[in-house]
């Protein structure tokens, strides 16, 4: 059986470096054996941020992109938490917000790049409950705000 982790390196993928959170609060917090990771927004490995309003400045493609970087940094959040990604029960839920322009009704397929991610790492326990909503400004001009729950094995 292969780990996330395992499956992490197979895919290629590099975890980004985190970032401080820029207010106060935690960029995640466990209760039992739940943790939740806060809103993450897609910042490159070198720091830079992707910005943009999707319907505008950004089509379906490269937000679907941007989600699937955010997801990245979600799972670097996760093993710095947790020490590493095959901690991880399940992902419970995960919460994608899409800087919309007027109009724009995609939200779901945006999120879906951090979902399939999820999916590609911890396979069947990464299916989640999920909402993905369109919203008319982010914080920093993200794309793409995602957040998550997730249960923890010791």
């Amino acid at each position: 059986m292969t780990s996330p982790e395992q499956w992490l390196r197979e895919l290629g993928e590099q975890l980004p470096g985190g970032t401080a959170p820029v207010g106060t609060y935690l960029k995640a917090a466990r209760w039992g054996d739940l943790l939740f990771v806060s809103g993450h927004g897609p910042v490159r490995a070198d720091g830079s941020r992707v910005s943009g309003k999707v319907g505008t400045d950004l089509d379906v493609a490269a937000a679907y992109a941007a989600a699937r970087l955010t997801g990245l940094g979600l799972l670097s959040t996760l093993r710095r938490e947790l020490g590493s990604l095959d901690h991880v029960a399940r992902v419970l839920k995960v919460l994608g917000m899409v800087n919309a322009a007027p109009g724009f009704t995609q939200a779901p397929a945006v999120v879906d790049g951090c979902s399939d991610l999820l999916v590609e790492v911890f396979g069947e326990p990464g299916r989640h409950a999920r909402t993905a909503v369109g919203v008319a400004e982010l914080p920093f001009e993200f794309p793409v705000e995602i957040e998550m729950v997730v249960a923890v094995r010791n």
